[in-house]
């Protein structure tokens, strides 16, 4: 069997490696073909089954699994379809609302504690960063449980009922930790260098704040605030657990009860509504964080040429 020396990119040394048919699998240095192999299979693996669920969405039929033609009467003309059936109609509506209560409420908090403690240095900073990130590793089993626990049990909140309110408090209770790590990362990488300039300008802690810190961070808010949305409209445990009835029921509780007994594809239909809001929502995100992005390199841009003026 034949050798061949490979050198390494980085170093001077020479590395042999066995000429075999599968020799570019083995290279360390080779182009990553393999990888990309798997990624595109997890792609295809991901995406086809639900391509599949919205096209039968557009079924002339009552089926699932056999397409009888093209139609959109699940979508608004047949009796069952979205727009007619009001549990349908009522669960899209409410799960949108609990949604943006997410958003309003979690994101203004996330962005608060993010402040807090990316600057708290004391003693207890710790323990207190610690008990943040607790319910991104907490089975959301166990955090539904409690949460019911917490608002039927103890008399400090059993005047919050189950339903609406509450299913708005577990919603921001499990999604306020993404806008806390999202917040913190960003301020992270853009350090502390510009709050201190504008301290050494003259800035007041409230006006650094407002003008330099939250506009360098609004890319970092906008995208948590998606991701908030995207999560929040997707959630069946919590929203299980603290719903009252018919007039609390998201559409993952929709369409987990469908399945139960003889779904039709307008179950299909509502998930591809759900699909369409939340990818809507997450490129809305992207498109403005770009923007932020593209006016901060430019606010930048035009510093650098004040500063190279002022120079000469």
């Amino acid at each position: 069997m034949s050798e061949s020396a490979v050198p390494a990119p980085a170093a001077g040394r020479t590395f042999t490696v066995w000429q075999r048919p599968s020799g570019w699998v083995v290279n360390p240095w080779g182009k990553p073909r393999f990888l990309v192999l798997i990624t595109w299979a997890y792609m295809v693996w991901a995406i086809v089954p639900v391509i599949i669920a919205i096209q039968f969405s557009f079924n002339d039929g009552r089926s699932r699994t056999v397409w009888q033609g093209f139609s959109t009467q699940w979508y608004w003309s047949n009796p069952d379809s979205i727009w007619n059936n009001a549990e349908l109609r009522d669960a899209l509506v409410h799960s949108l609302t609990l949604a943006a209560w997410d958003v309003v409420i979690a994101v203004p908090l996330g962005v608060t504690l993010a402040l807090g403690l990316a600057r708290w240095r004391s003693r207890g900073s710790g323990s207190a960063n610690f008990l943040m990130l607790f319910p991104l590793v907490t089975p959301e089993i166990v955090m539904g449980v409690s949460l019911l626990l917490l608002f039927t049990q103890l008399p400090p909140f059993t005047h919050i009922h189950t339903g609406g309110p509450a299913q708005v408090l577990g919603h921001v209770t499990f999604s306020i930790s993404y806008v806390v790590v999202i917040v913190r990362g960003r301020m992270f990488s853009i350090g502390r260098e510009y709050e201190e300039a504008a301290a050494d300008l003259g800035a007041s802690p409230g006006v650094a704040l407002w003008k330099v810190l939250l506009p360098l961070l609004m890319p970092a808010i906008v995208a948590s605030a998606a991701i908030v949305f995207a999560i929040s409209i997707d959630d069946f445990v919590i929203s299980q657990w603290l719903s009252s009835g018919p007039s609390t029921t998201t559409v993952p509780m929709e369409i987990y009860d469908a399945t139960r007994a003889a779904p039709t594809p307008a179950t299909n239909a509502i998930a591809t509504v759900m699909v369409i809001v939340t990818l809507t929502s997450v490129v809305a995100g992207f498109l403005v964080w770009r923007a932020f992005a593209r006016g901060q390199h430019g606010a930048s841009q035009s510093t650098m040429r004040d500063f190279a003026a002022f120079d000469v």
